[in-house]
């Protein structure tokens, strides 16, 4: 897996605070935006987010590439729906050499992995024969596993980026998004760390929000805003 972040909005943690101290200036944004101390920013910041009046959080956005991930993470990917997303299609894309998402359990164990890389093989077989049988790559793809590789380039804001982190950095996450919303959470939280500094599962904050399901075992807790 192969995680960058490609852009995201300059000082993101300014433009949240304009936006967000807009609504109780006499002056217009970018003034706001060009004016405001550091400690300003903190404290508008932290009214907003302590209070739940997040709707500013919107106001900043980070785009990621991800390559290498499976079909089964990008479907649970795209279910995050405030968000922005192009994918590379199995449809115009006809693929030359087998490549797929092995699981660590499956991975971990020879006889088990042998079985997983001789029908991922044997998937990958048949849809070669069927494209060399003049067979559009449309409908050939239908043979496909859902461990087959794909890219994907994600946008979101900040708020839905704080939402998809509480629920995919939860050790109740699937494996492969969970790793994938960590490495996202890396990548963003040197630029705006005052927002992220709490992001995660929802026991960096407090209890678990999991509740029978919770698997009893929390992160560390985030430090606390000033």
């Amino acid at each position: 897996m192969d995680v960058r972040l490609l852009y995201h909005t300059p000082d993101p943690e300014r433009a949240v605070a304009a936006a967000a101290r807009l609504c109780y200036a006499p002056v217009g944004a970018g003034e706001l935006l060009d004016t405001m101390s550091q400690e300003a920013v903190r404290r508008v910041l932290r009214t907003i987010i302590t209070s739940g009046h997040t709707s500013a959080l919107e106001h900043a956005s980070f785009t990621f590439a991800i390559d290498g991930v499976s079909r089964t993470t990008t479907h649970q990917l795209v279910r995050h729906r405030l968000a922005s997303y192009n994918q590379q299609s199995q449809r115009y894309v006809a693929f030359k050499e087998p490549a797929f998402v092995v699981p660590p359990q499956i991975a971990a164990d020879p006889e088990l992995l042998a079985v997983f890389d001789a029908a991922c093989r044997a998937s990958f077989e048949a849809y070669g024969a069927l494209l060399d049988a003049g067979v559009a790559a449309e409908d050939a793809r239908y043979v496909l596993p859902n461990a087959a590789e794909s890219r994907i380039v994600v946008t979101m804001n900040i708020r839905e980026l704080l939402h998809f982190f509480e629920l995919r950095c939860c050790k109740r996450a699937q494996w492969e998004i969970r790793d994938l919303a960590l490495r996202m959470l890396d990548l963003v939280e040197a630029t705006a760390p005052y927002v992220f500094l709490d992001a995660g599962a929802s026991c960096r904050r407090g209890a678990c929000r999991e509740g029978a399901m919770t698997c009893g075992d929390p992160y560390p807790r985030a430090g606390a805003r000033d």
